[in-house]
């Protein structure tokens, strides 16, 4: 073979070769649900934005907006906004139970679906995040069938999926009570359909992973209670059957405490992570280096790391 076709076949063969792509590598920040045994939780979560607002961060999710203790009202709700579109970061609102299904009765009966209502009409107005940074995001009510679910969102970054899902931590607001549950059958059938497109949506990208934020812990084991059903039952076998058939990984960043009340940690079970936040806020870093997908990192205010 001649020099000048050894030579043209050389450069045949290096157009041919696909370009590397750039590892994966970026961070987000999960705020805590506001708590407060005293006042009514504001200073805890202008530090957390304060201190986000300060990092590199893709976004910030939040895991519900406020207090237990603090009324339902539309002056907090608002006061809360305000807090978080003053943030430099977007801001993606994962609702908590303590925001809408804890809220007490109104003259005797469950306030829960209108101030539901009222936080999707607040929060989730359009299809963009909170915070100075707006995310563009897809929300499930861009499906006519499902237009009333706003709060369930999903948007990417790199080959990474996120997602919101309403899964409220007092039992998925399954109400004992014969004939009252409409709002918990609709949003049941509503979160069927959004893991689904969620995690179809996934594979055909092949993302490398999916992040999912709920209050509750969706695949944990069911707890003994007084009450004759389980109101996570149907999502816990969905999301299990879906994530044995993904190839990826999965990290679920749920509301529920951890055991200590001071220190978070990245729990892995197969290809399934779980997450909570306590207090304050942890930075997440998503990397495709060495196998390290998600993994929790040091900021201003926790130095504790932990990743798998």
């Amino acid at each position: 073979m001649s020099l000048i076709r050894l030579l043209a076949l050389c450069a045949a063969m290096t157009q041919a070769l696909p370009a590397l792509a750039d590892p994966l590598e970026f961070s987000f920040g999960v705020i805590a649900q506001p708590r407060a045994s005293t006042g009514d939780g504001n200073e805890a979560l202008q530090t957390a934005i304060a201190e986000t607002d300060a990092d590199n961060l893709a976004f910030v999710s939040v895991q519900g907006i406020k207090p237990a203790s603090t009324a339902c009202t539309d002056k907090v709700y608002l006061r809360q906004k305000s807090l978080l579109d003053d943030a430099r970061n977007g801001v993606i609102v994962s609702l908590a139970a303590s925001d809408w299904a804890r809220c007490p009765p109104e003259s005797g009966k469950s306030s829960a679906v209108g101030r539901l209502g009222r936080l999707r009409d607040l929060f989730f107005f359009d299809d963009f995040s909170l915070g100075a940074s707006r995310i563009p995001v897809t929300r499930q009510s861009t499906i006519a069938k499902f237009r009333g679910f706003p709060e369930n969102a999903r948007w990417h970054i790199g080959d990474i999926m996120f997602a919101t899902l309403n899964l409220p931590s007092n039992n998925n607001n399954y109400v004992v009570d014969a004939g009252r549950n409409s709002e918990f059958e609709d949003r049941l059938v509503a979160n069927r359909d959004w893991l689904n497109r969620v995690f179809t949506y996934a594979q055909r990208e092949k993302a490398a992973g999916i992040v999912l934020f709920s209050d509750s812990n969706p695949l944990a084991p069911p707890r003994q209670s007084g009450t004759s059903r389980d109101g996570f039952a149907e999502t816990r076998k969905l999301l299990s059957g879906l994530a044995g058939k993904y190839s990826g990984k999965i990290l679920v960043v749920h509301g529920l405490a951890a055991a200590s009340p001071s220190a978070s940690a990245i729990a892995w079970q197969g290809n399934v992570a779980f997450l909570s936040v306590p207090a304050g806020w942890v930075k997440v870093n998503v990397s495709s280096r060495q196998g390290q997908l998600f993994s929790l990192a040091p900021h201003t205010a926790q130095g504790s790391e932990g990743n798998r």
